[in-house]
């Protein structure tokens, strides 16, 4: 029984990674062989990601997601640690009425907050920037940030807090050098699962931004799609360089990734 189990996950393997694979393939091919039956290319070329990068003003479009993807990261790090530690560690009144509050808008769709956000942003001259983004970004990761980074400070044993305050260390003393530590590994995994979705993120983003200068990624891409003759090799050629910046990420992070979902949840 199990063989036949594994057999039926590999084939189910093997399907879902085919278009990553033929996306792969197309990014090595010419204009003329992309449409052509076959997953490998006959004659496999550079020239296609050259081109792409070169003459579609992929630099700039990166820079603009690096720079959105950083500050979004940095937001949520910052904000929502020092949030998950005060309702992990401290005492004060509402303290579990705010935290069920945050985790509950896990189950508002997010799509749902788009007009408003849209409008708020237009009313303060936010529509248009990357700060326009970054702002509702941060704000979107809060419920599932709060609810893994307190799990992992709630994990650690109280003694820790009570030994620093007893050798005289105050509470931001307690939270930079015993708690953030000790949990490095959810703040990692926090850092990825907010880079991936923000680094992929398109409606806001499409909504938002109309000046080409401040495109990310997606918008590039979008725009390379949108063309009148479309080019589909340089149209995955621009989905490999979007989605490998993402997969090495994962594959730097992968151990401390793993090890931050099975802390938050074993607390």
């Amino acid at each position: 029984m199990k063989r036949f189990a594994y057999a039926g996950l590999i084939v189910y393997a093997l399907i879902s990674t085919y278009p990553f694979l033929w996306m792969v393939s197309g990014a090595f091919k010419t204009r003329g062989e992309i449409l052509e039956d076959g997953l490998l290319p006959r004659q496999p070329t550079l020239d296609t990601l050259v081109s792409t990068w070169a003459n579609l003003h992929f630099f700039d479009y990166v820079l603009n997601s690096l720079k959105v993807t950083a500050m979004t990261v940095a937001g949520v790090l910052v904000v929502y640690s020092l949030a998950s530690y005060a309702f992990a560690v401290l005492d004060f009144p509402g303290r579990r009425f705010l935290y069920w509050f945050f985790v509950s808008l896990l189950f508002v769709p997010g799509i749902t907050m788009l007009l408003p956000v849209v409008v708020l942003e237009k009313n303060l001259g936010l529509l248009g920037t990357h700060l326009g983004l970054v702002l509702p970004f941060v704000n979107g990761t809060a419920p599932l940030t709060v609810l893994l980074l307190t799990a992992s400070f709630t994990a650690l044993p109280r003694e820790l807090r009570d030994a620093a305050r007893s050798d005289g260390a105050g509470e931001a003393r307690i939270y930079w050098s015993v708690y953030l530590p000790l949990t490095r590994p959810a703040h990692i995994t926090i850092a990825v699962l907010t880079a991936v979705p923000t680094w992929n993120e398109y409606v806001l983003t499409r909504v938002s931004i109309s000046d080409p200068a401040r495109y990310t990624l997606p918008l590039g891409l979008e725009s390379l799609i949108s063309s009148e003759v479309p080019r589909y090799n340089e149209v995955m050629a621009a989905s490999l360089i979007v989605v490998l910046p993402v997969i090495a990420l994962f594959l730097l992070l992968q151990r401390y990734f793993v090890n931050g979902l099975v802390g938050a949840v074993k607390g």
